[in-house]
């Protein structure tokens, strides 16, 4: 069951409008997808930000106005650099006939042996990249990772999704190590200019 939000049309789009509209909790967003035309439209943070903190890339029944009901995505969220408030979100409009490309965010779960036993954990990517049917698309994918000692690593080949989800993420990508902490000096001795 996608989560609803509800959109506003913008109409005047001064630059005063649209800071008086954030002070008040409203994001300016677009919404594209829906034909050609693209909807400059308004968003409560406060309301997607409940969603997103559950699941960012949901999709959502998105409503705007009293009349047009469609499924959207958050396909870019731009932040103010200091306080991380949400400047302005770019929604797509999302085919549920067609497949779409999205990506799928990964929580490693457990303590690796190698940790216990003096490694240290590198992780290189916390998501992947996906194509499947809108339905299908994961809300997130939990890996154990208890198993790994020093020395292990896991790459993209190595997970594991449920039929119909193609991972675009090269299947040859690390994304996560575990490293003594010899390895750790070496590495930040290359880095370091002398």
């Amino acid at each position: 069951m996608s989560k609803f939000i509800q959109f506003n049309k913008r109409t005047v789009e001064t630059k005063s409008n649209i800071n008086a509209a954030r002070k008040q909790g409203r994001v300016p967003a677009v919404l594209y997808g829906i034909g050609k035309e693209t909807l400059t439209l308004e968003v409560n943070e406060k309301e997607l930000l409940n969603i997103l903190k559950k699941n960012p890339r949901a999709i959502l029944q998105g409503k705007v106005g009293d009349d047009l009901e469609v499924p959207v995505i958050v396909q870019h969220i731009q932040k103010d650099t200091l306080s991380g408030k949400m400047l302005h979100i770019d929604f797509q409009h999302v085919n549920m006939k067609k497949s779409m490309d999205s990506k799928v965010t990964i929580h490693f779960a457990g303590e690796a042996v190698g940790i216990k036993s003096g490694g240290t954990l590198q992780v290189e990517i916390y998501e992947v990249e996906v194509r499947c049917m809108p339905e299908d698309l994961p809300t997130s994918m939990e890996v154990d990772i208890s198993g790994l000692d020093i020395g292990d690593q896991l790459l993209v080949s190595d997970l594991i999704f449920q039929g119909g989800i193609e991972v675009l993420t090269d299947p040859d990508t690390v994304m996560i190590q575990i490293k003594t902490v010899h390895d750790e000096a070496e590495e930040a001795a290359v880095v370091t200019p002398a």
